[in-house]
């Protein structure tokens, strides 16, 4: 059986009404105490009406993990309220909505991070500098606040729960050996490099039980020799397959450096690879503008969704076009 765009899809227990996400970017409008405004109840309000799935932006679980000095939190209580009237405005749209919860690690933001932690003492950059590797009670930190956002998520009113695992952020600079060096139970072999992300989706499944929906974003490659690939990714998250509900495919991100051909859905491939192992639905992400490459992708089974992020930015009505016009949008961001 083929699928298109207008077909509807479980994620674990939650009914999509079409296999169109919108894929969580950043708003930048968040306060210096990371809390959310009325521009982000508008803006996602705004959006939802058409797509399956709202994913909200990167939302940090710690006040020390923050990736921009702008953006949202759900590391306090205080942050609950907020974050619901976001939630209800997805929610007047029939639409069900993600959080997508992150950790920054060695890409926190400076302006906002009093103490900057990673698996190992490696820089991303300059500007970044230097963080302190994390002990093994202050792993054990982070896992709690993981669970203490996962807590937070389900109070707020949100359908699920996205896990950041990508884009070089905290759970992806322990799984990959160019920012991994540690020589405990965390760093070395895939296995070690894979126990934190464990850790964290068992945290969070003991939170919100298995019928609560939590997916993963990762990223399939690092662009660089040595990096994480696609083949280790695999073997590290097939033991973890039973807890998720999906997997979000996105690359890079871990190091300073940017993909050498970001052509239409340059992504696509790495998602494809990830689908063939495993069982539960992949969400394909990258350039991918138009509807009938979306649909083809589907049909070739290359991917169960698709997600699409800069172009609801600038339109609001992407995803009705989309839907509802053969490529009359190909030409639009």
């Amino acid at each position: 059986m083929t699928w298109t765009l207008d077909d509807p899809i479980h994620l674990g227990s939650l009914h999509l009404k079409n296999r169109l996400i919108m894929a969580p970017l950043q708003q930048y409008k968040g306060t210096f105490d990371a809390f959310p405004i009325d521009h982000h109840i508008e803006h996602y309000g705004r959006r939802a009406k058409h797509v399956g799935l709202v994913i909200l932006e990167s939302t940090a679980i710690s006040s020390n993990g923050r990736l921009w000095s702008n953006d949202i939190g759900i590391f306090t209580d205080q942050h609950v309220a907020p974050l619901r009237k976001i939630a209800d405005a997805i929610h007047a749209h029939q639409t069900p909505a993600f959080i997508q919860l992150s950790h920054g690690g060695r890409k926190s933001s400076p302006e906002v991070t009093n103490f900057m932690v990673a698996p190992s003492a490696i820089a991303f950059d300059d500007h970044y500098g230097t963080p302190e590797p994390l002990s093994l009670a202050g792993i054990q930190t982070v896992i709690e606040e993981y669970r203490l956002a996962a807590k937070r998520t389900v109070e707020a009113g949100f359908d699920g729960i996205e896990i950041h695992a990508a884009h070089g952020f905290l759970i992806h600079q322990f799984l990959s050996p160019l920012s991994n060096i540690r020589l405990d139970d965390y760093g070395g072999n895939s296995e070690n490099r894979a126990r934190f992300l464990k850790e964290v989706l068992l945290a969070i499944r003991g939170e919100v039980g298995r019928q609560y929906p939590v997916t993963l974003r990762i990223s399939a490659t690092d662009y660089f020799k040595g990096g994480l690939t696609t083949e280790e990714l695999v073997r590290m998250l097939q033991p973890l397959e039973c807890e998720l509900d999906a997997i979000h495919v996105s690359t890079g991100g871990l190091l300073p450096i940017q993909p050498s051909d970001v052509h239409t859905g340059y992504q696509v491939p790495y998602a494809a690879a990830i689908k063939q192992h495993f069982h539960i639905p992949v969400i394909a992400v990258g350039k991918i503008y138009t509807r009938s490459l979306a649909n083809r992708i589907l049909e070739d089974q290359l991917a169960d969704c698709i997600a699409i992020g800069s172009p609801l930015l600038t339109d609001p009505d992407y995803a009705e076009c989309l839907l509802t016009h053969e490529d009359q949008v190909s030409s639009r961001g």
